[in-house]
């Protein structure tokens, strides 16, 4: 009984806050467990059951016994709620139409996805696109990133007099390098945005950008400290990568062209 107790209590303030949509067999009638007169679902426990395995949890009697507990105890606040109208409840009834949406949005994700599966070719031809844009050199930079254009010109000026970069970049408003001397690592010119890239691959070896460069960001002044040839990761280790991403913008595609036909007033 201690075993259950513990596995149920797991269950309660596991992150299974909703029940997902899952791929089942047809959902039964039956009732699973009844709660003052309201039946649960054998349809439900299935459910959750099925999203307690893909979890890895066992299937055994124990994992059974603390869904149904769950699912009881679940009731019975729900039940609670009712009798307080907190389902009657604008805000509250809006939060479960959301819910709702959720669970046929991911439920139609999953079979869009199923139904029109990413070849390898796709794969393939993604990924010599991506080597094609990342270019053939990765280059280790340091950058100060400053609000103002005047702000750069300074810093340049500051630099041509001897002072050190990685001093001046304690004024960068750029909070992931500004603490490591405006470093930013290997990387190729395409990780950057475009002025940012474009002006990195116009440096020579320890040389720095003498007028500002602009972009979405503000205005960076630049240093080249090193470059090498870029070698990228073979297709086998980043194709779970590929797919993901060809997933998603397949699905956006999706969307946009649903958006597109829509009609919204």
């Amino acid at each position: 009984m201690q075993n259950l107790s513990k596995l149920a209590t797991a269950l309660l303030v596991s992150t299974l806050i909703s029940i997902p949509a899952i791929a089942a067999e047809k959902a039964k009638s039956t009732a699973f467990a009844t709660v003052n007169g309201t039946a649960i679902q054998q349809s439900t426990a299935d459910a959750f059951i099925a999203e307690q395995k893909s979890q890895g949890a066992q299937d055994s009697p124990d994992l059974k016994n603390a869904v149904r507990e769950e699912l009881v105890r679940r009731e019975l606040l729900v039940q609670e709620a009712k009798k307080m109208g907190l389902d009657k409840k604008p805000a509250i009834a809006a939060q479960a139409e959301l819910a709702r949406q959720a669970i046929y949005i991911r439920s139609f994700i999953q079979e869009f996805v199923k139904s029109h599966p990413i070849t390898d070719a796709q794969l393939k031809s993604d990924y010599e696109v991506i080597k094609t844009q990342l270019g053939g050199t990765e280059y280790k930079s340091r950058h100060i990133l400053v609000e103002k254009e005047d702000d750069a010109i300074a810093i340049i000026a500051n630099l041509k007099k001897g002072a050190k970069f990685e001093e001046l970049a304690k004024q960068s408003k750029d909070p992931g390098s500004k603490e490591k001397g405006g470093d930013l690592g290997w990387s190729s010119a395409a990780s950057y945005v475009k002025p940012f890239g474009d002006a990195l691959g116009k440096l020579e070896k320890g040389k720095y950008t003498e007028t500002p460069v602009k972009s979405d960001f503000g205005y960076h002044v630049i240093l080249l400290e090193d470059s090498r040839p870029l070698t990228p990761p073979v297709f086998d280790a980043i194709k779970p990568q590929l797919a993901q991403r060809a997933q998603q913008q397949q699905i956006e595609k999706l969307v946009n062209d649903l958006r597109a036909k829509a009609k919204v007033e």
